[in-house]
């Protein structure tokens, strides 16, 4: 059984959003997922698709190195994890000679795909 993953650290985008897009792919196969994340309209799409993308060539490339034939099409999204990363605190004037506290939240995130 061929397993491949990839990760994505300090993304700059919330992992509450983010976890939004890894939902609607959770479990499906590669070419499906690759059509939706190609067509979803959320900021954290196109980095997903991406280390997707990242996740295949590994899965070839350990294809290769053992001289084995893998369909890289037809295996599935096992197990796709996000996680909070560091926080960026940035300040903000606000009323009466206050400061408000700006958070700018990242995220990690990690893909693993096998055969079925």
């Amino acid at each position: 059984m061929a397993v491949a993953t990839a990760k994505l650290s300090n993304l700059q985008i919330s992992a509450r959003k983010v976890r939004l897009v890894a939902d609607l792919v959770r479990g499906r196969r590669i070419s499906d997922a690759r059509d939706m994340l190609q067509f979803t309209l959320k900021g954290s799409a196109k980095p997903m698709l991406k280390l997707l993308e990242s996740a295949v060539a590994n899965a070839e490339f350990a294809a290769q190195e053992s001289h084995s034939d893998v369909d890289t099409d037809e295996m599935i999204i096992e197990r796709i994890v996000v996680n909070e990363g560091r926080t960026l605190q940035r300040f903000q004037p606000a009323p009466r000679g206050r400061a408000s506290r700006i958070r700018k939240r990242s995220s990690h995130i990690e893909i693993r795909i096998a055969d079925k």
